[in-house]
């Protein structure tokens, strides 16, 4: 068998005497971050659950996986931050083993203005946490999976936006761009780290039911839950069903791929 192939079929599992490594999932206080790390959890990884200002929460999701049985630590760091990112790494493998995958879900919509009277500041801002942010994440990520650095492959999933391809609700011009960004970083990245027995792929969620969506009662939004074909708003819980079969050595043969978790959009 070969190297990719060994990787790419679940070097997530056997650490520690654990059945499955480590999962860092950034922005895993509440919402869709907070389903998967949960999630994870319950499938047996270890997760680190990152937050960046919603400590509490963080603390309450890290316990309930412990309380299930699970392994989790609760981890400070702002993903636009880069020396704070690599302190999240260390201290993952600090606590919880060997870094198996990491899911890339922190992130902001910025608020909804014309494009035309976007501050370049606001614009910066946005870039760090949705682009260069996961970047540097990713960077760290692949440096301790990737063989050549004697890890044992993983996988990486990114958190986009069906926003990437229908442009988004109204204002957020600058926010349909950055998962936009996402979506073609995942597919390139994959093509370079393939053979180092890591496969990368991107998740794009329409219109969630979560406490940091879009006024889910503005206009936009219910006309866009009415085009939907399932006409609903989807649950944290579906994206993380999602991403844990991604991480999951059952989709060992998946990568470069970006997965619509949409209702239809």
């Amino acid at each position: 068998m070969s190297k990719t192939a060994e990787a790419g079929h679940g070097h997530e599992g056997h650490t520690h005497g654990d059945k499955h490594g480590t999962v860092i999932v950034t922005g895993a206080s509440r919402g869709i971050g907070a389903a998967i790390a949960t999630e994870l959890g319950e499938a047996g990884y270890g997760v680190a659950v990152n937050y960046s200002s919603h400590e509490e929460p963080a603390e309450e999701v890290a316990a309930a996986i412990r309380a299930h049985g699970g392994r989790a630590s609760a981890i400070h760091a702002d993903v636009s931050v880069p020396d704070e990112v690599a302190e999240l790494f260390e201290r993952a493998e600090r606590e919880l083993g060997p870094v198996t995958a990491l899911v890339n879900n922190a992130g902001t919509t910025g608020a909804p203005t014309p494009f035309d009277l976007q501050e370049p500041a606001k614009l910066s801002e946005l870039l760090a946490i949705n682009v260069l942010g996961p970047m540097v994440c990713a960077r760290h990520a692949v440096e301790k999976m990737a063989t050549s650095h004697g890890g044992r492959g993983g996988s990486i999933v990114n958190i986009a936006s069906v926003a990437a391809r229908t442009g988004g609700l109204p204002g957020l011009v600058p926010y349909a761009a950055t998962k936009g960004a996402m979506v073609s970083f995942s597919r390139a990245l994959s093509n370079e780290v393939a053979s180092e027995g890591i496969r990368v792929n991107s998740v794009s969620p329409g219109i969630i039911d979560t406490d940091m969506s879009a006024d889910l009662d503005s206009p936009e939004t219910k006309e866009a839950v009415a085009h939907s074909p399932i006409g609903r708003l989807g649950r944290p819980e579906e994206i993380a069903d999602t991403v844990t079969w991604l991480i999951s050595p059952a989709a060992s043969f998946v990568t470069g791929s970006d997965i619509t978790v949409s209702g239809g959009r």
